[in-house]
């Protein structure tokens, strides 16, 4: 066991051998992945309800998602109580700083999810998310859905921005004003779906049964709603090859061949040398009124 501090909070390390991915990487590494990439990924978890995505073993072992923060949690680990309306009210990790975001890492959490409301204001999401999935692993028409929904967009005056999952596709996030419930918000998200699956029907389709989308890409604007989460930026992701979500710049996205195309291998290179390419992205606060 190794005792690190942070600030007036020390975190006792264990098991740093342990083999969390396939390939070599360990408990360890993934536990100074989130050390060093704490400055990145803070700013958008910061005050928000997360859910873990937790492997103990490492992700051929055995996960599960985990909402509630167990009792042996530290009490300096920043927790919201919220309604989760299936199982009442329950007890949820915010994570303020870089030793909790290290205390999850080394209690198995892989992955973070992150709620699209913040802590503070449950009922009212501050962003809207579009989730892009490939139809039979077609990445091209993931980027090629990315351009057409922000140009949908671009003609409500909203800036979107997007980013890879680090599993098979993209996101493309709206940051909003905390004025809207979340009924108004989904609506709205349906709508703008509903208009790009109508501008090109033979690519785009909010149809939710799989069998009836003939091969075109689903607007999936289902997260939407209370309680729903989305990945983190530059969180890991549980697959071979140790993925990171990555945000990127509208002019990165055509010479991107997959969503797992950043790893814990390669995503420090690359913030060294680009730019945040989602500068802006937690300050702009915009309307849907449109």
């Amino acid at each position: 066991m190794a005792e690190r501090h942070f600030g007036r909070y020390s975190v006792d390390i264990t098991h740093e051998e342990k083999q969390f991915f396939p390939g070599g990487v360990t408990k360890g590494d993934v536990i100074e992945y989130y050390t060093r990439v704490a400055e990145h990924l803070l700013p958008h978890i910061r005050g928000r309800p997360l859910v873990m995505q937790r492997f103990p073993d490492g992700i051929e072992g055995e996960g599960f998602y985990q909402k509630d923060v167990p009792d042996y949690f530290p009490s300096w680990v920043e927790r919201v109580e919220v309604d989760v309306r299936e199982n009442g009210r329950e007890s949820l990790v915010v994570c303020e700083n870089t030793a909790t975001l290290v205390y999850l890492a080394n209690q198995g959490c892989v992955a973070i999810h992150v709620w699209m409301s913040r802590a503070e204001s449950p009922e009212r999401p501050e962003r809207i998310v579009f989730d892009l999935d490939p139809p039979g692993g077609d990445f091209e028409a993931v980027k090629r859905g990315a351009l057409d929904l922000r140009d949908v967009l671009a003609e409500l005056d909203l800036t979107c921005f997007v980013k890879l999952t680090g599993s098979k596709g993209v996101h493309v996030e709206v940051p909003i004003r905390r004025e809207y419930g979340f009924d108004d918000v989904r609506d709205f998200a349906h709508r703008v779906a509903e208009d790009l699956s109508r501008s090109h029907p033979e690519r785009y389709t909010v149809e939710q049964r799989k069998d009836r989308r003939e091969g075109r890409l689903f607007i999936d604007y289902l997260r939407n709603a209370y309680a729903q989460t989305a990945v983190a930026p530059y969180s890991l992701r549980p697959l071979e090859g140790a993925p990171v979500a990555s945000p990127l710049g509208w002019d990165e996205l055509q010479g991107i061949e997959s969503s797992g195309q950043y790893t814990i291998h390669n995503i420090f290179r690359r913030l060294s040398h680009r730019e945040d390419p989602w500068e802006g992205y937690t300050s702009l606060r915009q309307g849907i009124d449109r």
